[in-house]
C-alpha cells in the first residue's frame, strides 16, 4: 500500500499517479486487480451511487458505509475518505469525523477549500490530509471553469501554495485552465491530481462511473469514458430475461 510519503516520492521521481472513485466491495477489488495507485471514495456517490442531485445530500454516516466497503475490497491500495459537507464545519468537527475515516481502513482523507483552522488542526494530530481546490463541488454556486480570471486563478495559486506549507500530501486541482494546473504543479512540492486540470498535473483522478462509462448521461467534457459498461450491462440483462422466457 501507498503511504503518503511514497505518493510524494512519485513526483519527484516524475512518476504519474492514478486516483479513481469507488464506492463499494466489487469495483474496489477490480481498482486494486488493475494496480491503481489510490481509491477515492467520493462524496459523488450521492450522485453515482443514490440518485441525489447535491453532494450535500449526503453526510458521514453514508459515507463511512461505503468507505468501509472499499477498504475491504481494496485492502492493500492507499483509499482516501471525502469529508462529506459540513463533516470539517470547524476544527475538532473535522478532526472526528477524520478519525473515524481512519478507523474503518482509510489511509487518508480529503476536504475541499481551506476552512479555518482545520487543516492546520488535522496535521497537528497527524492526520494525512488531501487537499481540494479550483472548483469545489460542495459549495459551487455553478460547475463552470475557475481560475478564469486573474483574481480567482491567483486565489487558487495562493491557496494551493497555503496547502503545500501546512503539509498535505497532495492535492486535487479541479476544472481548471490548463496553464494554472501547470503553474501549480512547479510551485508546490506536493503531487497535483488533476481532474480537469490540464494534462501537466502529477497526476489524474476520474468518477469511476464516467471511466467504465455506467450512465448514458453526457459525462463532464474533462472526463473521458474507456469503455461502454452500461451498453454492456443493458445487453447482460436483455440476454437474462430472454433466457427467462425461453425457460433456460
Amino acid at each position: 500500500m501507498l503511504t503518503p510519503e511514497d505518493i510524494k516520492a512519485k513526483k519527484s521521481k516524475h512518476e504519474m499517479i492514478s486516483m479513481i472513485t469507488a464506492y463499494d466491495f466489487a469495483f474496489a477489488k477490480m481498482a486494486e486487480a488493475a494496480g491503481i495507485d489510490q481509491i477515492l471514495v467520493g462524496d459523488s456517490l450521492a450522485n453515482t451511487m443514490l440518485g441525489y442531485k447535491s453532494t450535500r445530500e449526503i453526510g458521514m454516516t453514508e459515507m463511512l458505509i461505503f468507505a468501509a466497503a472499499v477498504c475491504r475490497g481494496a485492502p492493500n491500495t492507499h483509499v482516501i475518505g471525502d469529508m462529506p459537507y459540513m463533516s470539517d464545519k470547524d476544527p475538532q468537527t473535522a478532526y472526528d469525523n477524520a478519525r473515524r475515516f481512519l478507523d474503518v481502513g482509510c489511509s487518508s482523507i480529503k476536504l475541499e477549500g481551506t476552512p479555518e483552522g482545520v487543516i492546520e488542526f488535522l496535521r497537528s494530530k497527524d492526520i494525512p490530509v488531501c487537499a481540494h481546490l479550483g472548483l469545489l463541488p460542495q459549495t459551487a454556486e455553478n460547475f463552470k471553469q475557475k481560475g478564469r480570471t486573474e483574481e480567482e486563478a491567483r486565489a487558487i495559486e495562493e491557496a494551493a501554495k497555503f496547502v503545500d506549507s501546512l503539509g498535505c500530501f497532495e492535492m486535487v486541482l479541479e476544472h481548471i485552465p490548463e496553464e494554472l494546473g501547470t503553474k501549480i504543479t512547479k510551485e508546490v512540492s506536493a503531487p497535483t491530481i488533476g481532474i480537469g486540470g490540464g494534462k501537466f498535473t502529477d497526476g489524474h483522478v476520474l468518477v469511476m462511473h464516467d471511466a467504465l462509462g455506467m450512465h448514458p448521461n453526457k459525462i463532464p467534457p474533462f472526463a473521458t469514458k474507456f469503455v461502454d459498461m452500461y451498453s454492456v450491462g443493458v445487453q447482460g440483462f436483455k440476454n437474462y430475461i430472454e433466457s427467462v422466457k425461453a425457460r433456460a
